[in-house]
């Protein structure tokens, strides 16, 4: 399955969507209304909008509300990429120049924090539920900037354990995909039940999503996905070492430790991890937690009733696992 038949099932509201944000964005200032508009070109898989408006459909159907928790989901997590940009000093994202390389780090900053404060506002413009959905996207913020944080701390002596580690990706990722869903179930005023449950699917789903990004630091995204080895060179343990790790005697695992905390200053000790990884399938390790996670999140789905927007939430969940971007 590919995500562009969930997009094309919810057609009418992702335009919604689309022209909610473009509208939220436009400016009279030409630099800022341009780079806002070449943003909105590069799109994406825009997987957040579509987990709020399958979560609003399946507890009862997409409103005006569900889009527009949709559309600030989406902005939020562009807005995490701004900024991410600058901290991870990134050149090229999805295969384009970042913000960043193009006009600066301080622009890349201060587009992040406009399309963020659009996003509040658009969450504020909403008929109902607009202080519990804020409060939601208020917790997920703070949860970035510790996952964010916490990594770095780990990643300066490279001592990352599985709990860091889970705690890291949660924060960082499927906090927003918890966000994103429970938006959805909230603007359905949803019972309390279909809450929980979309909310354990969103939990497990977003770990899912970035053990998976976190493998392709391993064998490579494809040609507009995540380049191998990227995460190593900025010291980052991440579940398939953590997996390697947790095998070998312990007298290997410190020296795996000891030669990423000196891969910033010498970066070719990235390529004797990562065949070290290899060689011990850690890749293998990794995709096997990631596959239990999706099993946790469909089953966490049974207590919805059966829909067309259910079965797209567990498809999704499938193709977070058979992703190659």
């Amino acid at each position: 399955m590919d995500i562009q038949e969930i997009k094309t099932l919810l057609s009418g509201p992702m335009s919604r969507v689309e022209a909610l944000m473009a509208d939220v964005l436009r400016s009279d200032i030409d630099l800022l209304d341009a780079t806002n508009r070449s943003l909105l070109r590069q799109g994406g898989k825009q997987l957040r909008p579509v987990l709020t408006l399958l979560s609003a459909g399946a507890c009862g159907g997409i409103n005006g509300d569900s889009v527009r928790f949709a559309a600030a989901s989406e902005l939020i997590h562009n807005s995490t990429l701004l900024h991410d940009d600058v901290v991870d000093g990134a050149t090229e994202r999805r295969g384009r120049p970042t913000v960043m390389s193009i006009l600066s780090s301080p622009a890349s900053v201060l587009l992040g924090d406009f399309w963020l404060v659009k996003a509040i506002g658009t969450v504020l413009d909403a008929s109902r539920f607009s202080e519990r959905v804020i409060r939601l996207f208020g917790k997920t913020l703070s949860d970035l900037a510790e996952g964010e944080l916490l990594q770095m701390q780990r990643a300066s002596k490279a001592d990352t354990s599985r709990e860091d580690y889970f705690r890291i990706i949660y924060a960082k990722t499927a906090s927003l995909f918890e966000a994103a869903v429970l938006s959805g179930a909230i603007s359905a005023d949803a019972p309390e039940a279909w809450t929980e449950a979309l909310g354990t699917y969103a939990r497990h789903l977003g770990i899912a999503f970035q053990i998976k990004d976190d493998i392709f630091d391993y064998t490579g995204g494809g040609a507009l996905g995540k380049p191998v080895g990227i995460d190593l060179l900025e010291q980052k343990v991440t579940l398939p070492l953590l997996c390697v790790l947790e095998s070998v005697p312990e007298e290997d695992a410190l020296e795996m430790r000891d030669l990423v905390s000196r891969i910033s200053d010498m970066p070719e000790l990235a390529a004797r991890v990562r065949d070290f990884v290899m060689d011990r399938n850690g890749v293998a390790a990794a995709a096997a937690e990631m596959e239990k996670r999706l099993d946790e999140a469909v089953s966490s789905l049974e207590i919805l009733p059966e829909s067309e927007e259910k079965s797209y939430l567990v498809k999704l969940a499938r193709f977070v696992g058979e992703r190659t971007y």
